[in-house]
């Protein structure tokens, strides 16, 4: 009996040791590596699956009324407001909206349009091409939408123009001609900021 207590006391303190020599590292299932941050990759790669934001979504507007009391629209804040005989134009960059108002006028019709003030616009302006004329409506109605690509003014540095994609929405309503002109760069996603000032046009009177 004596021998067999010893051999059982002698089992027992292996069985101990190798389960305290197990213990120094972590276990299979355990969360030793919780504390450690994500790679970068691995956060890009997470990012990136998220829908990017358009501007008309992070961006504050704010309502500008004209003169006359006769028309709202909405455009983006802290864009540069110039003033000209022709109109009102809000700038960031080579971004920018055109309003001009006309008094006396007939409802434009896309044929006129098409023959007679893309063919003035491409006189006027560098490097315009790729005109078209179509129908949309809005929330103030129907309006004509021209088309077209234009060149900005060359660059200081490189001396290159950049193309521009241009949109002008004409709405009309009791004599009165309203022309919404948004220019950006071909190919930036532009859509909801277009969708966003156009949508807002409300006549006032």
């Amino acid at each position: 009996m004596h021998r067999y207590a010893l051999v059982a006391m002698w089992l027992t303190a292996l069985v101990f040791v190798a389960v305290s020599c197990g213990r120094h590292g972590p276990l299979t299932g355990e969360s030793a590596v919780s504390d450690v941050p994500p790679s970068p990759a691995a956060t890009s790669q997470r990012s990136d699956t998220q829908p990017p934001r358009g501007i008309a979504d992070s961006h504050a507007f704010t309502t500008f009324m004209a003169s006359d009391g006769s028309f709202t629209v909405d455009v983006p804040v802290g864009w540069v407001r110039t003033t000209s005989p022709h109109g009102v134009t809000f700038t960031d960059n080579v971004d920018r909206v055109e309003i001009e108002s006309r008094t006396g006028t007939v409802a434009p019709t896309p044929a006129w349009a098409r023959l007679t003030e893309l063919s003035a616009i491409a006189d006027a302006t560098s490097g315009v091409k790729s005109g078209e004329v179509s129908t949309v409506t809005r929330s103030a109605g129907r309006a004509i939408l021209l088309t077209y690509q234009q060149d900005s003014v060359p660059d200081p540095v490189t001396g290159k123009p950049t193309v521009l994609a241009v949109q002008r929405y004409e709405f009309f309503s009791n004599g009165q001609t309203v022309a919404l002109t948004l220019v950006g760069p071909v190919g930036a996603h532009r859509r909801s900021l277009r969708l966003r000032i156009t949508d807002s046009f409300r006549w006032a009177r």
